[in-house]
Formats: structure tokens, sequence, C-alpha cells
């Protein structure tokens, strides 16, 4: 097996989130299974080539733009575009120098890919633009959760994950897009669940995995939907609740600072005094007199 590897970047980028996963004898003789996956924020024109990698290879751009060179072919990519591709052919993938790319991706084999990958040439180009690349991304987050951390049926939930994804791909021209009014109810929905807990750790993840929306989909469109983003939107609540307690109760501002979700004085105290420009013991003292 040849096997060129020809990366810009020699250092390793500390934005490469990268898992790497050895399939069981079970898994190479009846799953589909994960080689690797991961999530790339790249610095500069991070460059790759490779040919004759025993590989199925699906990337999903987030944000930035890159090219792909397959098939005698270069392609440019930005957000929103994804890449399926046969790595025993020939390929080369590089960042934009000026606006890097972001990307999920998986490294995967096994099974049918093979056959899959054949059906999916004949109707479809290695880069295409899904209406609905937010479901690729989803997908491509739970492969990510799946294989963190590896348990007893990993490899059997990989392999059904895999599957949909290349479902997916064989009717990527007829997946529909979340319609406005479900999205619009599925963000007033996420809304009242962060209102309800501000003041309790929040985090993205979590939101993501609770109400089935990728975290790259729901900042994005939260914040053009609300006007701000979702840790604007959680300081802003705890803000408000520390001044009815500033006002209305003896609490100490250390007490209140607990109370609001801040568990850190002084960042508390700078988060306070950056919305409402003054301190809290003045702006106690000002609306009590």
């Amino acid at each position: 097996m040849q096997q060129n590897l020809q990366p810009v970047e020699q250092v390793p980028n500390p934005l490469d989130s990268r898992i790497i996963k050895t399939p069981s004898v079970v898994a190479r003789r009846a799953f589909f299974y994960v080689q690797e996956c991961g999530h790339l924020k790249a610095i500069g024109a991070q460059k790759t080539s490779r040919q004759d990698l025993p590989s199925f290879l699906f990337a999903v751009v987030l944000e930035g733009q890159g090219t792909l060179t397959y098939e005698g072919r270069t392609e440019r990519l930005s957000a929103g575009d994804c890449f399926f591709i046969d790595c025993r052919m020939h390929h080369v993938y590089q960042s934009d120098q000026e606006n890097p790319w972001e990307l999920l991706w998986v490294h995967f084999n096994g099974c049918t890919s093979d056959e899959y990958y054949k059906l999916y040439a004949a109707q479809l180009p290695p880069v295409f633009h899904p209406a609905a690349s937010a479901k690729f991304v989803s997908l491509l987050q739970e492969l990510l959760r799946t294989n963190s951390e590896t348990y007893a049926d990993t490899e059997v939930i990989s392999s059904g994950l895999l599957a949909q994804l290349l479902t997916m791909l064989l009717t990527a021209n007829s997946l529909p897009e979340e319609s406005e009014s479900a999205l619009q109810s599925k963000l007033k929905v996420v809304l009242a669940y962060i209102d309800a807990n501000f003041t309790k750790e929040i985090r993205l993840d979590e939101i993501s995995k609770r109400f089935y929306i990728s975290k790259y989909y729901l900042t994005r469109e939260f914040k053009r939907t609300y006007g701000e983003t979702i840790f604007q939107h959680i300081i802003g609540k705890r803000v408000n609740y520390a001044k009815r307690l500033l006002r209305f109760t003896d609490k100490s501002v250390e007490e209140i600072s607990e109370l609001c979700g801040f568990h850190d004085q002084s960042y508390f105290a700078k988060q306070f005094k950056k919305a409402e420009n003054t301190t809290c013991l003045a702006f106690r003292r000002r609306w009590r007199d």
C-alpha cells in the first residue's frame, strides 16, 4: 500500500480533534466501521495528498474555503459543501490560505461500502451542496460522540450511523431542509429551556443532543433569529436576575454571583459592569435610594 501524506503544517494543529479507531475482527467481517473521524479548524493552507488508501472519506465544510482535486478535477468548496470520495484514488484536499476551512469528517470502510460508493458515484459528483447540510452535520457529530469513548456496543452503533450516512448520500437530492416553521418552533423550545435553566451550567453539546439539532446549525440560526448568541443570551439573563436580587434582597454580591450561575465572583463583577456600566454595589445604592 502506498500512502503519501504531505501536510503543509508540520506542527500538529491544536484545533484538530481526531479520533482514530481500530476495528475488531467482527466489525471488519460484518459492519461498516469508522477508521478515523474528527473536527478540523485548519490553520492556513493545510494540504493532504493521498492514494491507495483503503478507505472512503466523507466531509462537510462548516466554515471557510478550500479545494479538492479528485479524478483529475479541482473544485473549490465553501460552507455547506460536502465531498465523498474513494481514497484508493489519488486525491488532494487543501484549505484556503486566507480563509481556512473548518471541517467535520469521517474515514470509514467495511461491509458493502464499495457497492454503496459505486451507486453514489453513478448519481452524484464527488462535491455536492445538499439542501439539508445540517442533517449531515448532526450525524457526523453523533459519530464523534459515539466514538469518543469505547463501549461494548460502540461498533454496532457506529455501523448503524454509517449506514444512515450512506442512505442520506444516496438520497441527498431529495432530503428536505427543515421547514422554517419547524425550525422556529424548535428554536422557541430551545429558548424556553435556556430561560428556565440559565442559572445552571448549560453546554452547547447538551442542548444539541437534547433537541436533536447540530451545534453549528443551532448557533447560526439562534443568532439569526434572536440577534444574539446563546452565550450572550445566558449572560443577559443572569445579569437581569442579579439586578433583581441586588434591588430586592440583602444578599451579598458573592451569594448573588452563585445564585445567578456565576461561580467566579470577579467574572460576575466584570460581566455586570460591562452590561450596566457600573458596579454591583453602586447599582444597589442607586436603585434603593
